[in-house]
């Protein structure tokens, strides 16, 4: 009878040892999905976890008592089987830490670690039933408890498991390969960026606007219309600061092939031109954009200068990722585990893109980063670590690097 009372003890050892591992350790989002299906087990687990010192207190009340008793019963039946009561105890101990440690710890809590759900979920309804039963004791345990814990500064009592920060969900969703496709991934990293991301970060720099000069002979305007690649172009007077308006080439390719058509006629089909503060939030600039229902903008800076141009496709793009022109041109993955990238990509794109953790708040582009850190235009060949990452300058030209290559896939 000893003996099977001692088994049925190492059982409930192993029970509340597997179930308190399982209970900790159940992913918290699969079992708010479970509650959302109206899971029984799940309901009662998710009631027991929003106080978790309460829980933890039962099975630790629980535990104790059956591994004490179950020692108690050891020591019994080792006097009763051997004469030499002084060695027959300290065999029995012996014995018995081990079985405990085999069949009570380690095989129920590595089954726990596991299949979490398989211990959890019925385990649950069990718990519901004795911390009404052991309320008081335990509410006694907890508050000695949370007595000593405020001591030390800590209170249990405002803890919050289930919170997650913008990294920590970022991280989640990077490691989820195999639940969705690489660009969706891409698409929902893009719009946790969102919030700290600003129109001068994706804008196309003052340099690279394509636009049409009204001071040009009408010639030139005209050979800029048909060979534009763009659908409006900002037009303006000698320099981009002196923008008149923006030319929507639908408008003007009708007019182009009459004979009256002059710089007068390219004048009258423009549209008022809209300027965004280059501090503007990517968010806020697409909610103006879908309000007033315009497309394009330039970007100004503090002293109203033009610094660039911004589309709504731009900012779609930050959320989606490319959409004309493939990521591939960019940035292109080497056999040696290297990246070749275009030093006129953003630095916020080729963090997206490569997991890398270069900052954003200084220069946008690669080749910005690298003028900042060197504070000169490095030769070909030169090799650098920037902000932790080796890289070496591939191509540049007289003004700024072109292509570059990150010898390191991590810091180093």
């Amino acid at each position: 009878m000893l003996i099977g009372l001692l088994v049925f003890m190492l059982v409930l050892s192993a029970f509340f040892s597997g179930s308190e591992t399982s209970l900790m350790t159940i992913n918290r989002y699969r079992l708010r999905h479970l509650v959302k299906l109206k899971h029984s087990g799940a309901i009662k687990a998710q009631q027991l976890l929003q106080r978790p010192d309460r829980v933890l207190g039962l099975i630790l009340l629980c535990n104790n008592f059956v591994n004490n008793f179950a020692s108690s019963i050891a020591t019994v039946i080792a006097i009763k089987l051997y004469a030499d009561q002084e060695s027959s105890v300290a065999i029995a101990a012996a014995i018995l830490t081990l079985v405990m440690l085999i069949f009570s710890e380690v095989t129920p809590k590595t089954l726990a670690t596991i299949k979490p759900e398989l211990l959890a979920l019925p385990s649950a309804w069990v718990y519901t039933i004795l911390l009404k039963i052991f309320y008081p004791i335990v509410w006694l345990i907890n508050s000695l408890a949370h007595l000593l814990l405020r001591t030390i500064g800590m209170d249990a009592s405002k803890t919050n498991h289930t919170e997650l920060n913008k990294d920590e969900l970022k991280s989640i969703i990077s490691e989820a390969e195999s639940v969705m496709p690489i660009r969706y991934q891409k698409m929902l990293l893009g719009i946790l960026d969102l919030e700290s991301a600003t129109v001068e970060d994706i804008m196309t720099p003052r340099n690279e606007i394509m636009g049409i000069d009204l001071e040009a002979p009408i010639d030139e305007i005209i050979y800029n219309i048909k060979h534009s690649t763009h659908t409006r172009l900002p037009v303006y007077k000698q320099n981009i600061d002196r923008v008149i308006g923006f030319l929507h080439l639908r408008k003007v390719l009708i007019e182009l092939n009459q004979e009256n058509f002059d710089k007068q006629t390219v004048i009258s089909l423009l549209s008022k031109p809209t300027f965004v503060p280059e501090s503007t939030p990517v968010h806020t600039q697409m909610l103006r954009f879908k309000s007033e229902k315009i497309r394009i903008g330039l970007v100004v800076d503090e002293y109203g200068d033009v610094q660039g141009l911004v589309t709504l496709d731009d900012l779609l793009q930050e959320i989606v990722g490319e959409l004309i022109t493939e990521e591939a041109d960019y940035i292109k993955l080497q056999s040696d585990g290297s990246y070749l990238v275009d030093a006129s990509l953003t630095v916020r794109e080729l963090n997206r893109l490569t997991q890398f953790s270069l900052p954003t708040e200084g220069p946008k582009t690669v080749n910005g980063l690298i003028l900042d850190f060197m504070e000169m235009i490095p030769d070909v060949g030169t090799s650098i670590r920037l902000h932790g990452y080796a890289l070496e300058i591939i191509k540049r030209d007289k003004n700024s690097v072109k292509m570059v290559k990150f010898l390191a896939r991590q810091k180093v």
